[in-house]
């Protein structure tokens, strides 16, 4: 999937391959200096290895146990350069938990790389993706002080249901907001 701009394609999510392993690693480096939160990026943040992360399904299913949604993650990577700019995770289904707190989406871009629209990007090409998984509607959520979240989420047609009272300690508000995106 890519994003074109003119007839030149400036955005392009792949699925991790061995060829990004030192760009994925040192985005995690850089996150963990910067306290950032690791949205859309399963966990990675909890893996001492790419090998390690990369095995999304096996470990994460034993993490989340009956609880666990299997997922796709996508790098998006800018194509003019071949960097990553940023993570975003398509969970295929919600549990309860992602229904109340995490949606269907969660994605990151690098702190250098912000204020660019490669957010609005990469949700407008892995939307694109779950269409074909006859999905009727998408949920992304966001914490309600991440204002480049939600304006993200409404550029991609994202209509706010509501608020809920973040019990689960995911955002730094303490306010997560809930989007629902017509496919």
């Amino acid at each position: 999937m890519s994003i074109k701009k003119g007839n030149k394609s400036i955005l392009e999510l792949i699925n991790p391959t061995m060829e990004y392993k030192e760009q994925v690693m040192n985005y995690r480096k850089v996150f963990l200096e910067n306290n950032e939160s690791f949205d859309g990026c399963s966990g990675i943040e909890e893996c001492e290895t790419y090998e390690e992360w990369i095995d999304f399904d096996n470990r994460l299913s034993k993490k989340y146990g009956k609880e666990y949604t299997p997922s796709t993650v996508y790098l998006a990577i800018r194509s003019s350069d071949n960097k990553l700019v940023g993570i975003i995770d398509f969970r295929h289904r919600l549990s309860e938990f992602l229904l109340n707190y995490g949606g269907n989406i969660g994605y990151s871009v690098l702190p250098e790389e912000r204020r660019k629209g490669y957010a609005k990007e990469m949700l407008k090409l892995v939307l694109e993706y779950c269409k074909g998984y006859g999905l009727n509607r998408i949920l992304v959520t966001c914490d309600k002080d991440n204002i480049g979240s939600y304006k993200t989420i409404k550029a991609n047609g994202g209509i706010l249901e509501n608020e809920v009272i973040d019990e689960v300690n995911l955002s730094k508000s303490g306010v997560i907001q809930r989007y629902w995106i017509d496919l």
